[in-house]
């Protein structure tokens, strides 16, 4: 007998390896829906991140549409559209994906309970991680607070379960007028900017959906993961992967790229030695470790894990954070990475710990308004990766790098970009530079900056503070809370 089963999408807008999606599709009829939440108290997404939920729902909803389904889009309180939806639509079955943010945690508490009075079988499933974040603990049973061991023992739970195939086909059944007049089109939800449409490089630099998430990996195992361990740090070479937005919106997930990389690796169609092929598969463990964080300390966005931080002499500076946010701080390496970040929605994570580090230790700025504001900005934008590398930066996290440890700009520059492509590419107005005097350009000769037609303080700036003297501030504020 054939019965009326409803989907509820969220961060896991694909239909292979989807577990929910496919106990739901079991029933035989489906309803496929997503709500856009912007009253509730979960996090709401950045103006990048809002590009690319439009930009993947379109694409979710024509894949939905080749196999004979239909996305639903409701705007508004899950809370009550749900239930509403479900209990209106007749289905004996409801399915999600699990989120670890504390206020998914109370909202699918309270809607299992909700939807159970009524009658209906509540499914939730494990769709977006490798192990859930109560899977790995210490032998004493605590949660984990270091990466490395935290990585051991999660690896030794053994391989990720091969992924499930999407439903080949998806019987979606109508609905009754009074969903169908509440249901919106995409356009309508206003996710994309119009007035300025500041999202070009967006469209240039990203393919979101499904198709595009295997697409980039296949391309990575292809070529990138070739020298991935000792390339990854260099900004200026397509020497990473680039799935990180494709794993936040969930249009791939870590066990599709676990076994697509062991695959590809015994077909002798990956690049890359056995080494590359475990740095990439580390990274995916960061991504693991940090939800992990988020699980067990739900306001990491907002509250330093460690205390000591609770008093540390922040200088807050409204020009000085508006300088770094337009990479205008006069420091090439820092302001390439942030203006890659506000032209493609992305930034390499070398410069993403050099801009993060300059903000923080040189600029005394609190960590957390540079959190916000990747959070804004960043395609990728994650409600676990986002504040836990913050934190990580910053020295207040779990796992940290040391507060002393100050990332150099010129140093940094000067080793992974040697060459000084990645600024030329972001700072062009230095382009002309020699590989010497591209790093510091303040540095460099009369004559050599006539030459390349730069004007410090008129064509670039000049550097918002010397390196040197804010080292030493920020490794004199710290000595305070150490003390304190």
């Amino acid at each position: 007998m054939t019965k009326r089963a409803l989907h509820w999408f969220r961060d896991d807008l694909r239909l292979a390896d989807n577990p929910a999606l496919a106990c739901a599709a079991e029933s035989g009829a489906l309803a496929c829906l997503y709500i856009l939440d912007e009253d509730g108290d979960r996090r709401q997404l950045g103006g990048a991140s809002r590009w690319w939920l439009s930009r993947s729902l379109d694409a979710l909803s024509r894949e939905l549409s080749s196999r004979g389904g239909r996305l639903d889009i409701l705007r508004g309180d899950p809370a009550k559209l749900l239930p509403a939806f479900a209990e209106s639509t007749g289905v004996a079955r409801v399915t999600w994906n699990r989120r670890y943010d504390a206020a998914s945690i109370k909202l699918d508490t309270c809607l299992k309970e909700r939807l159970s009075d009524a009658g209906i079988e509540v499914r939730s499933f494990n769709g977006n991680l490798l192990n859930e974040p109560w899977q790995v603990t210490s032998r004493a049973g605590r949660p984990m607070m270091v990466f490395t061991p935290y990585w051991r023992a999660a690896r030794a739970r053994g391989e990720p379960a091969a992924p499930l195939a999407a439903p080949s086909r998806i019987n979606a059944f109508p609905l009754p007028d009074s969903i169908r007049d509440e249901s919106c089109r995409l356009a309508e939800l206003g996710l994309e900017p119009s007035k300025p449409d500041w999202a070009g490089g967006l469209r240039e630099s990203w393919t979101p959906g499904e198709d595009g998430a295997r697409e980039q990996l296949g391309d990575f195992l292809g070529g990138g993961l070739g020298g991935y361990a000792e390339m990854r740090d260099r900004p200026g070479r397509d020497s990473t992967s680039r799935l990180s937005p494709h794993l936040r919106f969930g249009e791939i997930s870590p066990g599709q790229i676990w076994h697509a990389l062991g695959t590809a690796r015994e077909s002798g169609e990956a690049a890359g030695s056995a080494t590359d092929a475990e740095k990439f598969l580390s990274e995916l463990g960061w991504r693991e470790f940090s939800y992990h964080l988020l699980f067990h300390n739900p306001d990491i966005a907002t509250r330093n894990y460690d205390e000591r931080f609770d008093s540390f002499p922040w200088k807050p500076d409204a020009e000085a954070l508006r300088r770094w946010q337009r990479g205008q701080t006069g420091i090439p390496l820092v302001d390439a990475g942030m203006r890659e970040l506000w032209q493609t929605g992305w930034m390499h994570n070398r410069t993403r710990m050099v801009t993060a580090s300059f903000l923080i230790k040189h600029l005394l700025q609190d960590w957390r308004e540079g959190e916000r504001w990747f959070w804004d900005t960043l395609v990728d934008a994650d409600p676990a990766n986002n504040a836990a590398s913050w934190q990580w930066v910053a020295g207040s996290g779990a796992d940290a790098s040391p507060y002393f440890r100050i990332f150099n700009p010129v140093t940094q520059s000067e080793t992974h970009d040697p060459k000084g492509s990645y600024i030329r590419q972001w700072v062009p107005e230095l382009a002309g530079l020699s590989e010497r005097d591209i790093h510091q350009p303040w540095k460099a000769s009369a004559s050599a900056l006539h030459e390349a037609g730069v004007r410090i303080g008129e064509t670039y700036p000049s550097p918002i503070i010397d390196l040197a003297f804010g080292r030493q501030r920020a490794l004199d504020a710290f000595a305070e809370i150490r003390k304190g």
